[in-house]
């Protein structure tokens, strides 16, 4: 890439802010402009700056903003200055490779027309519960817009469309690996398998300490509270970004050797540390477990009752602590469910019922102590005292039969597929990078 060393218009704003106010020399005739001068307020966001230019086409400020504030929005906004700006400058490059994915598919005929876009924006807002127009006001409201999801969409439908027209038909999958992939599965018998995230960037020799760094970062940022699907959505460079990183149901023998080893370590919701494969770094997070070929104790149908009690506003934790302690003596010693209602209306607790649910749709934390549980008995007291507390009794339990069968042929054989595709669509992306010409302004 060509580019040219120039102090963005935004930095250059943020230095002459910081500039101490002082008599300067004046210049530009009757305007009378000091040569040296200080600027009081930021810079207007509506106003488009052109930021890089790649083959040509325009990448602006406002672009970059827009597709920034998806990502601080998926995460709550709970980003620092610091972090916003090490995204900023990732967003950026992930925004000239849209735009040379864009090109290519173009110069190859491809070309997304508006319904096919606006399709999957409906979807996205269904996914969202938002009609369309509330989706595009929500965007809004958090400083993106209807119309940078829609140039990802555009970007996401090209590539994809691209690849398989010139890479998908020259990728070979033979029956015998798949036979020998599902021979080494069924021997593994009753072996967990792992419902699997992943967020892959790309990394030559010379930039694999920083790529390194970054991922570490996002790890940092996940287990601080932050959306691992958001920054699998914008950043990772694996097909799979476009669900969130979501691999699917998959074990350890079908990932590669590098990163199988992390995920007996993790804990459903938990991220690992990055890990150097061949051409990049991967970041896994552990989505959730199972064993395959054997019934899985999560998958039981519980009836529950549940007690909460709610504390004032103001309630300091010292005043809580009486109540917490009187309401954990009251449900532990409950004698059964026929029992809730009388203990609930003692304690002054709200009593609601739910006859099937899952143990694995539980909160995480509660699962191992469900699993454990006999009819009749409930949980030790939780919560919070902004949220109040409360307890789950258990009234009844279906134990699941059904037993997770191994990946079927065709499902080892578009994982494969999937993953040499992938393989070559990088090479493809590395090859347009060489090629363009980018001149960051």
């Amino acid at each position: 890439m060509k580019s040219r060393i120039a102090l963005p218009a935004t930095l250059l704003s943020a230095f002459a802010i910081l500039a101490p106010l002082q008599a300067q020399e004046t210049t530009g005739g009757p305007l009378n402009i000091p040569d040296s001068i200080s600027v009081l307020a930021a810079p207007d966001p509506s106003v488009r700056k052109a930021t890089a230019l790649v083959n040509g086409e325009v990448i602006t400020d406002t672009d970059i903003e827009q597709r920034l504030n998806l990502v601080v929005a998926a995460n709550g906004g709970g980003i620092s200055a610091e972090e916003r700006e090490r995204l900023r400058m990732q967003i950026l490059r992930n925004l000239i490779d849209e735009k040379l994915q864009i090109q290519e598919a173009r110069s190859q005929d491809i070309v997304i027309n508006d319904e096919e876009v606006q399709q999957t924006f409906l979807r996205v807002a269904q996914n969202f519960k938002r009609q369309p127009d509330q989706f595009a006001a929500y965007l809004k409201s958090i400083g993106s817009s209807e119309a940078s999801l829609k140039q990802q969409i555009r970007g996401e439908l090209a590539w994809s469309r691209l690849l398989r027209r010139r890479v998908e038909p020259f990728v070979n999958v033979g029956d015998e690996e798949v036979q020998a992939i599902i021979k080494r599965l069924d021997a593994s018998k009753g072996s967990e398998e792992y419902r699997v995230g992943q967020i892959f960037l790309s990394a030559t020799p010379e930039t694999q300490e920083t790529v390194m760094a970054n991922a570490r970062r996002i790890a940092e940022q996940v287990r601080a509270g932050a959306s691992f699907v958001a920054y699998a959505r914008q950043f990772s460079e694996d097909s799979s970004a476009a669900v969130g990183g979501d691999l699917g149901w998959i074990q350890i023998g079908q990932l590669p050797e590098a990163v199988g080893p992390i995920l007996p370590t993790l804990q459903p919701g938990q991220v690992g540390e990055p890990v150097a494969v061949p051409g990049g770094v991967v970041l896994v997070a552990l989505i959730d477990k199972r064993r395959v070929l054997a019934a899985d104790p999560r998958d039981a149908v519980l009836s529950l009752k549940q007690l909460s009690l709610s504390f004032p506003a103001g309630f300091t934790q010292a005043q809580a602590t009486p109540r917490v302690e009187a309401f954990n003596k009251a449900t532990r010693a409950i004698g059964g469910c026929g029992n809730v209602e009388a203990v609930g209306e003692k304690l002054g607790a709200e009593v609601v019922a739910n006859d099937e649910i899952r143990i694995r749709d539980l909160p995480q934390q509660l699962q191992p102590i469900l699993e454990r549980l006999n009819v009749g008995e409930a949980t030790p007291p939780f919560g919070s005292l902004k949220d109040g507390i409360r307890v789950l009794v258990l009234c009844g339990r279906d134990d699941s039969t059904a037993v997770a069968a191994g990946p079927s042929f065709d499902e080892v054989y578009a994982q494969l597929n999937e993953q040499r595709v992938n393989m070559r669509a990088r090479r493809y992306l590395r090859d347009l990078r060489r090629d363009a010409v980018v001149d960051y302004r």
